[in-house]
């Protein structure tokens, strides 16, 4: 068990995750701020577009990242990756202007390719029956986010405000109320990245072994047959191919759709629990919300670690995923009802909801993983996992900014025949699980050879 090249695959993966998800405690009262909707409904709208300029911009670059890491190695791109969110992530918490926080989170996006690299380098270093347990820690990264990220963002955000004995109002904090969760999650990248300097690379060229194969190609030639030759050649480049490697791009098809609903969902999250309950939404604070996805997250940890490579061996990642998304569509039509609910009901049961919500779809995603790195050999995972990202992280980008969208316009039809309010988002958000759902069955869904028993 490679323990030390587990903990760098954990930390690197947290590194993206803590700023992404430390932006969504405080995404409304950030909109609301920046004084740039002219009413209370609109928020949600500029709150999407805001959260979907990290994830548009890194669809921009991802592949080539990831085209990167296939050729100058693993560690080179997760470094300037990392270099890259301590820079932009502080300048974010600095944003003076909703364009300045657009620009920022753009240009994080776009300069960090880490994840695509990270997930081929957690595959190169183990064996086989430790492939689950590996991406998993990808997805438990992300669990550790959703634990520290809302909490820094939920409890540090407005430090005047929350804490004025401590923190001035003229003082940095009090003039730029949301800097301080992100310049601790800055600070934490700093580090990640100093420790990098000891990681190990995994993708190794050597000239002497390449001519040496050339060499004894050559003298065994004459002993192949031409037509072998032929055939040996359209094999190569079918291999060379990610646009022709159907169990490649059908999985990425899948997590696109399923990457999609998770970010529409968490996005339609926050602001529906922050809403004025008039809207159909649960009046949280801030802290409330930080406190939800920190339980969320503790449980994610848990679970990634400890149960998901059991049930990943006893049902493979397909079916594991299959069962996942049909247990998913039930959960969501159950969220819009919880507005009738009163403390402490209602967060008992918000919290349990969320806790299996997110369980199941780090069920979904890591799958996902486990295919697409299975479906390609070791010199094309850099840009196969870089092609998922560009995929991902377009879908990623659309789903704010549409969530955004819905969640404003449902709050305006409270009072609508079908589905009114808040319940025709969670049922949009169900349309889309169903698709994914879909999707995962053949014929659409090819699967490298070792899974065909799923």
């Amino acid at each position: 068990m490679p323990y030390k090249e587990f903990l760098y695959v954990w930390m690197i993966s947290l590194t993206p995750a803590l700023p992404i998800s430390s932006l969504f405690p405080f995404l409304y009262f950030m909109i609301r701020d920046l004084n740039v909707a002219k009413r209370t409904e609109d928020i949600g709208f500029y709150a999407g577009f805001l959260g979907a300029s990290f994830m548009f911009a890194r669809c921009l670059t991802s592949t080539a990242w990831g085209i990167a890491a296939d050729h100058i190695g693993r560690k080179p791109v997760v470094i300037f990756g990392i270099f890259s969110v301590v820079v932009f992530n502080t300048l974010f918490g600095l944003s003076v202007s909703y364009w300045m926080a657009i620009a920022t989170r753009f240009l994080l996006g776009a300069l960090n390719g880490l994840l695509g690299p990270i997930k081929a380098y957690a595959i190169e270093v183990c064996r086989p029956e430790h492939e689950a347990l590996a991406l998993s820690l990808v997805n438990t990264s992300w669990g550790i986010g959703l634990i520290i990220g809302p909490a820094l963002g939920g409890y540090l955000a407005l430090p005047a405000e929350n804490f004025p004995n401590v923190f001035s109002p003229d003082s940095l904090f009090g003039r730029f109320p949301y800097f301080l969760p992100c310049l601790c999650t800055s600070v934490f990248a700093a580090a990640v990245l100093i420790s990098c300097i000891w990681m190990p690379e995994t993708l190794h060229k050597h000239k002497g072994s390449e001519n040496e194969n050339q060499s004894i190609e050559a003298l065994e030639a004459h002993l192949i047959d031409p037509q072998e030759k032929v055939e040996e050649s359209g094999s190569l480049n079918t291999k060379k191919s990610l646009f022709k490697n159907w169990p490649l791009m059908s999985s990425i098809i899948v997590y696109c759709i399923f990457s999609f609903h998770d970010m529409a969902y968490i996005e339609v999250f926050s602001l529906w629990a922050e809403s004025d309950k008039k809207y159909g939404g649960l009046s949280l604070s801030s802290e409330d919300v930080g406190q939800v996805l920190a339980v969320t997250g503790a449980s994610l940890l848990v679970y990634q670690l400890f149960l998901y490579p059991r049930i990943n061996k006893v049902l493979g990642p397909v079916n594991s995923s299959r069962i996942a998304a049909i247990l998913c569509i039930p959960i969501l039509f159950a969220y819009p009802y919880m507005t009738y609910l009163s403390e402490p009901g209602l967060s008992i049961v918000l919290n349990i909801a969320s806790v299996i919500k997110n369980n199941l779809s780090a069920t979904i995603i890591t799958g996902n993983f486990i295919l697409q790195n299975n479906a390609v050999p070791q010199d094309q995972r850099g840009a196969a996992n870089g092609l998922s990202m560009t995929g991902m992280s377009f879908f990623k980008a659309v789903a704010p900014a549409g969530a955004g969208i819905v969640f404003s316009w449902a709050q305006k039809r409270q009072h609508g025949f079908f589905f009114p309010g808040d319940q025709m988002v969670f049922f949009l958000l169900n349309v889309i699980e169903l698709l994914g759902l879909i999707l995962t069955f053949k014929p659409f869904l090819a699967v490298p050879e070792q899974y065909n028993r799923n």
